[in-house]
């Protein structure tokens, strides 16, 4: 029963949460490093979440630390197809009751979740990041604290705009829309990368009233887990969403044939992404309704220099635009078009800037670049830059080093190509490995259509240049090349609130986290026109003359 029936409420105004800097004898550092001694110093079981039940299924996986992989921080619990069966029963079951809610009550809960993660919570969730996640304190500061608290208070925000924005009225008319949760469940699947990112997509569509099954990513359950625990001490109803770690057929496969399924969150891979999109469409007659597919997936991130840019800024923004958290961000540089003039500056740049990283494991804090996240990432990055080494067309000319003998560590490696289609300059590689092309000055334009053309992504990018007007052909020519584009600026970071995140092509559907227009497709609006004095005759006066 709704009892604050008489009341217009507004949402507190969303400012982005200020990020704590960790300096030396700060009080955050010291809370900070107590968090991974006691993180490091025990081993969790993660069950299930079904209904708000914990239910375990003896069918183990391992949360490891990246930098030191015989080190396990937890076990979970996996889930086949019969407990997916029952998070999906779970989830429908609470939707009515869940929807019924007004959606300042839905609201509440998720910022009271932003509060305890600002302020309870957020030495052990940057903890969870950095040793299972393999992030320095800043980078997990910025991502498992800062962005995650971001998406919690914007979205309510953006949830009130939707609601708010009405149809205009006529004389003896009232027009209005409700903004429906979508029929059926919500299926979340989130990455290893950021934290944010993994509990964005399962919060996003329950704000509005959906409910959700949640898989997180194998090799990232140890932040979701912590952050579960968080909304339900917000106060989050059982069976609004139901967490379900596991392998992507186990989990996936049922979820995406139940006929409830009324959409998909995603980030993660092109290829499954299209996998998931075939099935949905082998399957799309025993659906209640066409299920709502949102996805954000793989990039080859460009940072692109005219021959007028600055150069320490340049070579800044490619070593940390390409090296922070390894290269593991949908957004990082990846590939790099340089002018001739400024290659021996850039290159000597790079060497310079990369001799002082300092790589090893994240409690360190005097590290900059810590392992990659797992065995498979680990083969795959090593396998891109084996090739190089064993192929024409481009070199390695800083870095390639591989060491997996105690933590998954390859160096920040810098590749030269010859040959603007090389390997490395079009596929994604999702690791510290950064390709540069040179191009001929004076073929400027030519090169920004080779860039636009040569990779399938569409993602992030960048130009960098003093000369206006280059920057402003390039902001044109590359207008279909990245959904997120900064000028004169790293291609990573975006920020809730500021620069929304997605991008087209192969990238992904582009619906734009951190913003109203990703919580737009997770309703289904119902118009609603009340007429007060109706005619009661069907006669138009037009009819009254020949």
């Amino acid at each position: 029963m709704n009892l604050m029936n008489n009341a217009v409420i507004n949402t507190p105004y969303p400012l982005n949460e200020p990020i704590l800097d960790y300096a030396p004898g700060s009080p955050e550092k010291a809370t900070l490093k107590a968090a991974l001694d006691e993180l490091s110093s025990r081993e969790l079981e993660i069950p299930l979440v079904i209904g708000g039940e914990r239910v375990e299924t003896g069918r183990m996986g391992q949360c490891i630390m990246p930098h030191d992989h015989q080190h396990v921080l937890a076990r979970y619990h996996k889930a086949g197809p019969g407990e997916v069966q029952r998070a999906i029963d779970a989830a429908v079951a609470a939707q009515p009751h869940w929807q019924s809610f007004r959606w300042e009550e839905r609201a509440a809960i998720f910022l009271k979740a932003a509060e305890l993660l600002a302020v309870k919570y957020r030495a052990h969730m940057n903890a969870g990041a950095m040793l299972n996640g393999g992030k320095t304190a800043f980078q997990a500061e910025i991502d498992a604290a800062c962005e995650l608290i971001d998406f919690l208070r914007f979205n309510v925000a953006y949830a009130q705009e939707i609601y708010e924005k009405q149809p205009e009225s006529s004389p003896g008319v009232w027009n209005f829309t409700q903004h429906r949760p979508l029929e059926g469940f919500v299926f979340a699947v989130t990455p290893f990368n950021f934290t944010a990112i993994a509990g964005n997509l399962p919060t996003a569509p329950a704000i509005m009233g959906n409910t959700v099954v949640w898989k997180p990513a194998s090799s990232l359950v140890y932040t979701p887990w912590l952050f579960m625990q968080i909304l339900e001490e917000a106060g989050l109803p059982a069976g609004v969403i139901n967490f379900v770690p596991g392998s992507g057929a186990d989990v996936g496969d049922t979820a995406l044939a139940s006929p409830h399924l009324a959409g998909i969150h995603f980030t993660g891979s092109t290829r499954v992404f299209q996998q998931m999109w075939k099935t949905i469409g082998g399957n799309i007659e025993r659906y209640r309704s066409y299920p709502r597919i949102v996805g954000e997936t793989g990039g080859k991130d460009f940072v692109f220099a005219h021959q007028s840019a600055d150069v320490p800024a340049l070579v800044t923004a490619l070593v940390r635009g390409s090296f922070e958290y390894q290269g593991q961000k949908c957004s990082a540089a990846s590939r790099a078009f340089i002018p001739r003039s400024l290659w021996p500056e850039v290159r000597k740049g790079l060497e310079t800037e990369i001799a002082k990283i300092k790589i090893g494991p994240p409690n360190d804090f005097r590290n900059f670049c810590g392992a990659v996240i797992d065995r498979a990432a680990f083969d795959s990055i090593k396998g891109y830059i084996d090739y190089t080494q064993e192929n024409a067309g481009a070199e390695v000319i800083i870095g390639g080093g591989c060491d997996d003998g105690k933590g998954f560590f390859i160096e920040p490696t810098v590749i030269l190509a010859d040959d603007p289609h090389f390997k490395t300059m079009v596929e994604e590689i999702f690791g510290p490995v950064l390709t540069v092309y040179v191009y001929e000055d004076d073929e400027f334009e030519k090169a920004l259509d080779l860039c636009d053309r040569s990779s399938m992504y569409a993602l992030t990018g960048a130009i960098f240049s003093r000369d206006r007007t280059a920057a402003s052909i390039a902001t044109a020519r590359l207008e279909h090349a990245a959904g997120n584009f900064y000028i004169n600026d790293k291609p990573t970071g975006a920020v809730v609130g500021q620069q929304p995140f997605g991008g087209g092509r192969a990238s992904g559907t582009n619906d734009k986290a951190g913003s109203a227009a990703n919580l737009m497709r997770w309703v289904s609006t119902r118009t609603i026109k009340e007429t007060f004095v109706p005619p009661t005759e069907f006669a138009y006066p037009f009819m009254d003359e020949e």
